[in-house]
C-alpha cells in the first residue's frame, strides 16, 4: 500500500503560502502521492511543480482541476478520467502490490455531480484490489456537518449516501474539525462544512 497520501483543495499551488505550506508539508511527511485541487494554474506549470516537489510523475485531469504526483516506486497501470475524478491504478514495482486511487473535484451543482457518482460505481464494479478515494465531494452526508445557513434537504445527500453504499466505500477517521470548509463569512451569514474526505475499500 502507499504509505502516506495527500488531498488538498488548496485553491491556487501559486499563492505564497499555500506554496511553502505545501512543501513543508511534503518535506515532513514524505508523501508517496499528492493530489491538489482546484490548482489555479495551467496544467503546462504542472512539470514546474513536480520538480519542486521532488515527484517522479504528475499527471493533471481533463478538466485541471486536479493535479496529482507521486513517487517513482509507483508505476502507472491504468487510467480513468474525467471531469469530476482522476483515477489511476499503481503497481508497486518493488513487492508488485497493487492499489487504486482515486481524486476527487466534484461540482456544486447536484445535477452535475450525478455524473461523479456515476464514474464512481463504474470503476467500484471494475475494482478487485485496495481502493483509495479521496477528495472535495461539495455536498454532506449528515445535517450535523454544515453549521449556519438554511437546513439541509435530504434530497440533497442522498445521492452521495447511495453512491458510497453502491461502491462499499469506507470512510476514514479523522483528526480535527469535524468542517473542512468556511464560506469566508462571520456571524450570522458565517457557514461551515464537511465538504473533504477520504474512503477506502480493501
Amino acid at each position: 500500500m502507499i504509505s502516506k497520501l495527500l488531498f488538498w483543495n488548496i485553491r491556487s499551488v501559486n499563492s505564497q503560502n499555500a506554496l511553502e505550506r505545501l512543501l513543508d508539508l511534503n518535506k515532513k511527511n514524505h508523501y508517496s502521492y499528492i493530489a491538489l485541487l482546484e490548482p489555479f494554474q495551467s496544467p503546462t506549470e504542472i512539470e514546474s511543480f513536480r520538480r519542486r516537489l521532488g515527484k517522479q510523475h504528475a499527471r493533471a485531469n481533463c478538466s485541471a482541476k486536479i493535479w496529482i504526483f507521486w513517487d517513482e516506486d509507483w508505476e502507472e497501470q491504468h487510467t480513468v478520467d474525467s471531469v469530476q475524478q482522476l483515477t489511476i491504478s499503481f503497481k508497486h514495482k518493488g513487492n508488485q502490490n497493487v492499489v487504486k486511487i482515486t481524486a476527487v473535484y466534484a461540482r456544486c451543482s447536484a445535477l452535475e455531480r450525478l455524473e461523479l457518482w456515476e464514474d464512481l460505481e463504474d470503476i467500484a464494479n471494475n475494482t478487485i484490489c485496495p481502493w483509495i478515494v479521496g477528495g472535495d465531494f461539495n455536498t454532506i452526508i449528515h445535517e450535523s456537518e454544515k453549521l449556519g445557513g438554511l437546513p439541509v434537504t435530504q434530497n440533497k445527500t442522498t445521492d452521495f449516501i447511495q453512491c458510497i453504499n453502491t461502491c462499499a466505500l469506507n470512510e476514514l477517521k479523522f483528526i480535527g474539525s469535524c468542517y473542512t470548509w468556511w464560506n469566508g463569512r462571520i456571524e450570522e451569514d458565517c457557514i461551515f462544512k464537511r465538504l473533504d474526505r477520504v474512503f477506502w475499500k480493501q
